[in-house]
């Protein structure tokens, strides 16, 4: 099985998890500013989760698959700098609590070390692949919230999921993994639409 294969198979849970009307308004310049921060500080948090269990993930991650990883750790770490910078500017706070779809994405990302490492790695494409996904989705964007979309959209992250995705299907070559790596890929399509669902709604 190849990532793409999963993509093919499940066309409408991918759909719902890179397609929303949360992501329609940035492009339009009609998202409630509530729903903004809302997902501001909830980003902040899921971002802070994956730093923690993405280097969890590392020592035990095939030597092939190590200079990838760690770049991903510097881009997060990058990537939690750039948060609190735009919180900065708008005056926003982000010590907020989690909200339960993003409790609940942290918590399955802290099982990441208890499947198949060929399904985790499926896990963390996907949450990659569907961010790049999302926010293409959005652009041009309002110019509000370009700065935002660029980040990731621009060719450096789509790159960076190409190359994702490569590396991924190698870890899936023997075919081990298979049916850990289908329910993680699904388990992130569901977890996707459920963020995006708590950032437009607000609980």
């Amino acid at each position: 099985m190849k990532p793409a294969d999963l993509l093919a198979r499940h066309p409408e849970a991918w759909r719902d998890a890179t397609r929303h009307p949360f992501l329609d308004s940035v492009r339009d310049g009609t998202l409630p500013t509530q729903s903004f921060v809302t997902w501001l500080a909830q980003d902040y948090l899921f971002a802070t989760d994956e730093l923690t269990v993405q280097a969890h993930l590392l020592p035990s991650a095939p030597r092939y698959t190590q200079s990838l990883l760690i770049s991903n750790l510097a881009a997060l770490d990058a990537e939690l700098s750039w948060f609190e910078g735009r919180a900065k500017e708008l005056n926003l706070a982000l010590n907020a609590k989690p909200q339960s779809a993003t409790a609940a994405y942290g918590a399955f990302m802290r099982t990441f070390a208890e499947l198949p490492f060929a399904a985790a790695l499926t896990a963390t494409w996907a949450i990659e692949r569907a961010y790049l996904e999302a926010w293409q989705s959005a652009l041009p964007g309002h110019p509000l919230y370009r700065e935002y979309i660029e980040r990731w959209t621009n060719l450096g992250f789509a790159g960076f999921v190409d190359a994702m995705e490569q590396m991924t299907a190698r870890a899936l070559e023997d075919g081990t993994a298979d049916k850990e790596a289908e329910a993680a890929f699904l388990e992130v399509a569901d977890l996707e639409r459920k963020f995006w669902d708590m950032a437009w709604s607000v609980e």
